[in-house]
């Protein structure tokens, strides 16, 4: 009888030693530096866990600093990375903005270490105001190290970066059922301050094969092949200058060849060098087509010259509130003003408020320059295959989706278990 009461001493004595440590950790973590990441490139779990001098938070608005990195191709097919530490609360108006470049041979590891050492380093003067200075170091090479790290040999290859792949073949097999798809081809890219070129033959083939009981057997087969190429010349920090020049044979489009040559140029109204962030462009292009049909057209054509020109105008914005992207395209053949097309899409993701972002994706283009369609019916299966290119007046494709999260506003621990 008289244990019980020890026993019970104990257990209040031991809850609360437990309590007092949560609440020291809880209260550790409070004062800590907290950090919003905004970086859809980034392997983010390896900055949370290498990096956990910071309190990271799910939400912009619970932030002491806006962590925001972008991510755009340098001439030579690496990476380069822009990386803005933008304060916040009582660090309004304090902004450090850091640019690191990864070569194009770097592993995994590399490109996530320098990832997180600029990140350690731009982080660095906002800790400096808070408790835990204890917590960072900095350290600066000499000179000559820098120097010595920084010297690039002559490049044997001229700015050329091959790729090719060959891998994306997928198989489906059922008892009455056979699906295939296949992808392969070659990139070959060339990169300057002032030369961007690229020659890419691509093949595609898609084969359907259904059994039917007590029937013929359903076969489908769509072959996609073709070559892009073009050579774009700077002119300055706002215009530049391309020719296209592309080739393309689709059988469910019924284009047995297509040649399509084209001048284009484009004019940036912000700089090119900040078009990760922010970019506006017009560009216009005027070229010639050559069709050739598997089968006539419904305009009677076998093969044709068309003469084309176009214009397209996009938005681009990546801020901290938010994403858009946005265009309107339109096409016209000279040949018959009435065979045009025209399009306009939009992309938009903006955070409203602590916790809800709203994300919205519409696509609507009027379709007036079907000029390949087959005379003749087509087969039902043809249409269910999608065998045949349909007749239609415009496309409209659209979605809107939010997304709400509340609870912890610590982002910290990270738990790789299973999934």
């Amino acid at each position: 009888m008289l244990r019980t009461p020890i026993y019970f001493t104990l257990c209040v004595v031991w809850l609360s030693m437990i309590h007092t440590m949560i609440a020291t950790a809880q209260n550790d973590a409070t004062e800590r530096l907290s950090v919003y990441l905004d970086c859809n490139q980034c392997d983010q779990l390896h900055i949370r866990t290498e990096l956990n001098f910071v309190n990271y938070v799910r939400d912009l608005s619970q932030a002491d600093v806006h962590v925001f990195i972008t991510r755009s191709n340098t001439v030579l097919a690496g990476s380069q990375y822009e990386l803005s530490f933008i304060g916040r609360e009582e660090l309004d108006g304090s902004e450090i903005n850091l640019v690191r470049v990864v070569s194009p041979d770097a592993s995994a590891e590399e490109r996530r270490a320098m990832i997180n050492d600029a990140i350690r380093l731009g982080l660095a003067p906002f800790i400096g105001n808070e408790s835990d200075t204890d917590l960072v170091s900095v350290s600066y090479l000499n000179r000559d190290e820098v120097d010595s790290e920084q010297v690039l040999s002559k490049d044997p290859w001229r700015h050329w970066v091959f790729n090719l792949y060959g891998g994306d073949f997928e198989l489906d097999l059922e008892t009455n059922r056979t699906v295939f798809d296949s992808r392969w081809g070659f990139f070959a890219d060339h990169r300057s301050e002032k030369w961007k070129g690229r020659i890419r033959p691509y093949f595609n083939y898609d084969l359907v094969r259904i059994q039917r009981e007590g029937k013929s057997t359903v076969r489908s087969s769509i072959s996609r092949h073709g070559l892009d190429s073009y050579l774009i010349r700077s002119l300055g920090p706002h215009w530049s200058a391309g020719i296209f020049l592309d080739y393309v044979t689709r059988n469910d489009r019924n284009l047995k060849h297509l040649i399509t040559f084209s001048p284009g140029v484009e004019y940036s109204i912000f700089p090119y060098e900040v078009a990760t962030r922010r970019a506006i462009t017009i560009v216009y292009e005027i070229g010639l087509y050559y069709a050739d049909y598997f089968e006539t057209t419904i305009f009677g054509e076998d093969s044709e010259w068309l003469p084309r020109h176009e214009i397209d105008a996009t938005v681009a914005l990546r801020r901290p509130w938010g994403d858009i992207f946005s265009g309107l395209e339109g096409s016209q053949y000279l040949h018959d003003p009435s065979k045009q097309r025209a399009e306009f899409f939009a992309r938009i993701s903006v955070r409203l408020f602590e916790g809800f972002s709203l994300q919205f994706e519409s696509s609507f283009e009027m379709i007036r320059d079907q000029l390949s369609l087959p005379s003749g019916e087509l087969l039902l299966e043809e249409i269910l295959l999608q065998q045949r290119e349909l007749a239609t007046d415009y496309s409209l494709s659209t979605s809107i989706a939010f997304v709400y999260t509340f609870g912890s506003k610590f982002a910290n621990v990270v738990n790789t278990r299973f999934f």
